[in-house]
């Protein structure tokens, strides 16, 4: 029998990630020694506490049962104590929080309530694929905004033509930015907010990388400016933070009715997180920040490695001290497919090509520095044996 897939799958390009995980395996499969520097899953385990913390909670029988649809009661207020110590922002937890099945189920989900069929979702382009795709799955219209050098790699909301903007109903902003390793201002969000009351339009905030920071300055959320909470709500998780990416673990935090209206989705589509995987993320969330200043540390040692070897190969990292991505220009002659190809075929690296993000992410790729020091190193030696 053959079975017709719905045409909102058909539409859609293959999932990025995936591909590179195909191709990473076809290289393994030949015996290549495959350096894998695409996918931003920290190589670093999640910290002892928090593993202890899931052992306790695991053995105790009240947590074999179905959990809160929203998350544990204890869970919301580590987060709303989480954002105040952070942020000092202040978050009801019984209205302002939720928990989430890590925070790609929750950026997945959130178009589902509130877009109409039709309704425009202004994405930005390079970006994580996420947003486009929970847009299609709602039976919304993507409409991208490129995230050019010259602008900071921030979107130029006044080039939104005005039949766009009569018609979204949601804006998707990421900053500390998955790809480019850019970051937000304060005078771009109290813009943003602004404009975004003018027109009526829903701010969704993806602020996952906040805590990947190796300078003094540490990122900012934008419900720290006045008048966010109403117009925004903000995807964070626990995944890049205590690498934790495989124990799926996140949350939405911001206005009310935003927060509610994920919740009903959620509330239809899956029965919230396993209660001993939140009591591990409450360990989490309450962790000395001295124990994440050890991580920044690596991360930071990584970046300068490879940035500094990326410069002497001729090549243009983007300057950046957040995220632990390196965002780079492909040599003259390239496009990103053709460049990354060869980087796979011809020296074992395993990169991101920038297109995979959009098309403004073309003559771009991306580093992840997800490997151990000595691999990146390796990674350096072997581009340079290209000899570009």
């Amino acid at each position: 029998m053959a079975f017709e897939l719905a045409q909102r799958l058909k539409v859609l390009p293959p999932y990025l990630f995936a591909e590179l995980d195909r191709r990473k395996q076809e290289k393994l499969e030949q015996g290549v020694d495959v350096i894998d520097l695409g996918v931003g899953d920290p190589d670093l385990p999640t910290p002892q506490p928090i593993v202890e913390a899931l052992q306790r909670a695991a053995e105790n029988p009240d947590n074999h049962k179905y959990p809160s649809y929203v998350g544990m009661k204890a869970y919301r207020e580590a987060v709303s104590q989480w954002y105040k110590r952070r942020f000092d922002i202040d978050l009801c937890p019984d209205n302002e929080v939720i928990a989430l099945i890590g925070s790609k189920e929750g950026v997945a989900h959130f178009p589902l309530a509130f877009v109409q069929e039709g309704d425009v979702v202004i994405c930005p382009d390079p970006a994580y694929p996420v947003y486009k795709i929970g847009t299609i799955f709602a039976g919304g219209e993507p409409y991208t905004v490129p995230l050019k050098a010259e602008n900071n790699f921030l979107p130029d909301i006044g080039s939104i033509p005005q039949d766009i903007v009569d018609r979204a109903k949601i804006i998707w902003v990421n900053y500390p930015n998955n790809p480019t390793s850019a970051d937000a201002t304060e005078d771009f969000y109290k813009d943003l907010i602004k404009w975004a009351k003018k027109h009526n339009i829903i701010i969704a905030s993806d602020n996952a990388y906040s805590e990947i920071y190796l300078g003094d300055r540490k990122p900012i959320s934008i419900l720290q400016m006045d008048g966010a909470k109403d117009v925004a709500i903000e995807f964070h998780s626990l995944s890049k933070t205590y690498n934790m990416t495989g124990w799926r673990i996140g949350m939405a935090v911001g206005n009310e009715e935003l927060v509610k209206g994920l919740g009903k989705v959620k509330t239809n589509v899956d029965s919230g997180q396993f209660n001993a995987v939140q009591e591990a993320g409450i360990t989490a969330l309450n962790m000395p920040e001295s124990e994440l200043d050890k991580l920044r540390a690596i991360y930071k040692e990584r970046r300068e490695v490879m940035t500094s070897a990326l410069r002497k190969l001729g090549l243009e990292p983007l300057e950046s001290d957040v995220t632990f991505y390196i965002w780079i220009k492909v040599p003259e002659g390239y496009s990103s497919a053709d460049f990354v190809g060869r980087l796979i075929d011809e020296a074992g690296i395993v990169c991101t090509p920038g297109n995979g993000f959009g098309d403004a992410g073309e003559g771009y790729f991306r580093i992840s520095l997800t490997v151990p020091t000595e691999r990146l190193v390796e990674a350096a030696k072997r581009i340079e044996n290209l000899k570009l």
